[in-house]
């Protein structure tokens, strides 16, 4: 039977983890992988999980079943989290997840039973995993231009025009910040001008927030999604706390379903419920549990809070780092686009070829369309990276 089978296409940014691991030189540089580091190339533990790591550790009595939406106090500061006072809580199904892809993919089904001939928008570019998963279920995916190459920012005016032929019983897929990959966001002007069209068209948005707290803070990160679901009668928010927490191994995100009709929530978390069951029954709860204890107790959270700030402002240090030794390599302000991104990743706008290049040359590894995570730079790291992109012809 299972000579049937067709090999499937390798995972690009995975293949280039392997690729970074199997070469032998000292002084390679990985900028594909996506997950933070700090100036010593680790993924550091925060002092605030660890804290709620002992706590639990010291107190958890069993190991038994949550429930198959998790523990509804996760839901509860998640929803929170993101939302705020945006949308009452009795107007919000939610469900704990495998991680943000997890999320992403429970979300996509629920489409799939919501109506079988939903198309879903995607951004171009988007993650790759996105369209992976829509071509696995066998969802239609429509893309709608976003990044200007060119200018390194939104293409808002052509974005809207793609987004405009959406129709009722379509899903328009948004990042809710730090778009991966290109790290260029809208402003909040702009977001309000997809909400008119959302409008107008009748489709349902579904925002992915993967990096929540690495943009411009967390209630700045969060004001779009919150402007979204505050302002549609239905919205679909999938969220991971990989990036944030820092808890990547122990898959932690949540799926959201709000709801302006609060006669459907019963309909919407019963049918979450229902999909865990089928997927995975119940999700993981360490993760889930950390998180919880560390937003529901004032000193974690606020320590959380502190870690995170400066996990932040490091990012945005060495973005300007970037930009400004690019600026003195080049002689132009070409790159200045760097400085105005957010989050972990930025898009170079360089062919494939281009970047083959800048790994046979240098060992720098990003991805094949010039995404480079800003997180695995350091101080003297920056420098070599900007004398490569000049050197190699970006």
């Amino acid at each position: 039977m299972f000579s049937t089978l067709q090999e499937q296409p390798a995972d690009k940014i995975l293949s280039l983890v392997q690729r970074f691991k199997e070469d032998p030189r000292l002084d390679k540089i990985d900028l594909g992988v996506g997950v933070y580091k700090d100036a010593q190339g680790l993924t550091p533990i925060m002092r605030s999980v660890k804290a709620a790591e002992k706590t639990l550790w010291e107190s958890q009595e069993t190991k038994s079943y949550v429930g198959l939406v998790g523990d509804i106090a996760f839901s509860d500061v998640m929803v929170d989290l993101l939302l705020g006072d945006a949308v009452s809580r009795d107007g919000v199904a939610a469900a704990a997840t495998p991680g943000g892809t997890g999320a992403v993919r429970q979300a996509f089904e629920l489409v799939r039973m919501a109506n079988s001939q939903a198309r879903i928008f995607v951004s171009d570019p988007t993650w790759p995993n996105h369209l992976s998963i829509l071509k696995h279920l066998g969802i239609e995916m429509v893309p709608y231009r976003y990044f200007d190459s060119s200018t390194g920012g939104v293409n808002h005016s052509d974005m809207l025009e793609d987004l405009a032929t959406a129709k009722l019983g379509d899903v328009v897929l948004l990042h809710g910040c730090c778009h991966n990959p290109t790290g260029a966001n809208m402003n909040m002007s702009q977001w309000q001008d997809v909400i008119d069209v959302l409008l107008k068209t009748g489709a349902t948005p579904m925002i992915d927030i993967a990096y929540q707290g690495f943009g411009d803070g967390l209630d700045a990160d969060a004001a779009p999604t919150r402007l979204v679901a505050s302002s549609v009668p239905e919205c679909i928010v999938a969220a991971s706390c990989s990036k944030n927490f820092g808890i990547y191994r122990e898959r932690t995100g949540i799926l959201m379903v709000t709801l302006k009709d609060k006669s459907m929530l019963a309909l919407n978390q019963g049918t979450l419920a229902y999909l865990n069951r089928q997927n995975f029954s119940f999700p993981p709860d360490h993760g889930a549990r950390l998180v919880t204890m560390i937003l529901s107790d004032p000193n974690l959270r606020q320590d959380w809070q502190n870690e995170l700030e400066a996990i932040r402002i490091s990012m945005l240090d060495l973005r300007q780092q970037l930009a400004s030794a690019l600026q003195n390599a080049s002689g132009s302000d070409r790159f200045g686009f760097l400085g105005e991104h957010r989050g972990m990743f930025s898009r170079l706008g360089t062919t494939s070829d281009k970047v083959d290049l800048l790994r046979e040359k240098y060992g720098i590894y990003m991805v094949g369309d010039s995404r480079l995570n800003i997180a695995g730079l350091n101080a003297k790291t920056v420098p070599i990276l900007a004398h490569a992109i000049i050197d190699c012809g970006i």
